[in-house]
């Protein structure tokens, strides 16, 4: 049962105060008939009318909540919902290369994309998201799953320097693929961030992506780092000096990419715009939610009108009849 003026209900706690005053005023009344000695009385048995003494005010009490209630407006629903979910499968393709240990992303280009990608996983509780990690080669860190939990904790373990050194973006997307092929969601996608150029591997990038094209995937890339140089720890005996190091996208293999498989190529060149490229992916591949619902709600407070009613009346019985009172 709901209320439609839920408001109403409030009024409830006035009654608190009248209550009280009813206490306080029977405590303070003083007997209609005064005698000097009460003992003669004391082994008298009670009346049933001792027991009624309270009964009209009990009676007015309720009949006041009856009223409240029927101005709330109680009423009953019947609701039919049928909803459709589809989620989607989604891998993240990581560039783990020492690279992105560069500080032009804070705090640095690793940890930033760690923190955007757990955020973008948080916000699809309904898909199925997976991990391809890859550097000079390339592995699955965690295959599509829809626990998420244990996904984050495997995102926040990544670190730089799990696997050979390099950038091997088409071994990173065809590993992504053989994640991928078999899914049977309609929407299967890649999104590969990397901050370099392909230079390892025996697959290259075009062929990668025409690979996931064969299988219906869209591959999302990002091109992460900023313009001209960035600042690269460097290890110099006990102490980590900064060289700067130029940035090397393949900002043009990386469109193919993105080309070839429908999908979008983005360049992130500082925190927020990283996290603008998310956002926009996220936009661009909604989960498909279809909902169908009934809902009739029936008024109720005919009950409560006469029970409320009938409260009224019996008082008023009561104090015209077995509780009346002589002046």
């Amino acid at each position: 049962m709901v209320f439609a003026n839920i408001e109403y209900l409030f009024l409830l706690l006035l009654l608190i105060p009248y209550i009280v005053w009813y206490i306080l005023k029977r405590k303070k009344s003083e007997a209609a008939l005064q005698i000097s000695d009460a003992r003669v009385y004391a082994h008298t048995s009670k009346s049933y009318k001792n027991y009624l003494l309270h009964a009209p005010f009990l009676l007015h009490i309720i009949a006041l909540v009856l009223v409240i209630l029927v101005l709330a407006r109680p009423q009953t629903t019947n609701k039919w919902q049928n909803s459709e979910i589809e989620g989607i499968d989604i891998m993240l393709a990581i560039d783990v290369s020492t690279s992105m240990l560069a500080e032009d992303l804070k705090p640095n280009r690793l940890e930033a994309a760690k923190d955007v990608a757990a955020e973008f996983i948080n916000g699809r509780p309904n898909d199925n998201v997976g991990i391809t990690l890859f550097a000079g080669e390339t592995f699955t860190q965690c295959p599509l799953t829809v626990d998420h939990a244990v996904l984050l904790d495997m995102i926040h373990n990544i670190k730089c320097g799990l696997i050979e050194d390099g950038t091997a973006v088409g071994m990173g997307i065809a590993n992504a693929v053989t994640r991928l092929k078999d899914s049977k969601a309609k929407s299967k996608v890649i999104i590969l961030l990397t901050d370099g150029t392909n230079n390892k591997g025996d697959i290259s990038p075009l062929t990668a992506a025409e690979i996931a094209k064969s299988f219906g995937i869209r591959v999302y890339t990002i091109g992460v780092g900023t313009n001209g140089l960035a600042p690269y720890p460097y290890p110099v005996g006990n102490t980590i000096q900064y060289i700067n190091m130029p940035v090397e996208i393949d900002e043009k293999t990386l469109t193919q990419i993105a080309g070839t498989t429908d999908g979008n190529y983005f360049r992130a060149t500082s925190n927020s715009k990283l996290q603008e490229v998310y956002e926009e992916i996220d936009k661009l591949e909604k989960t498909k939610l279809n909902v169908k619902e009934y809902s009739k709600r029936d008024e109720e407070y005919q009950w409560f009108a006469l029970a409320a009613f009938l409260c009224v009346l019996l008082e008023v019985l009561l104090r015209n009849s077995i509780l009346k009172r002589i002046p």
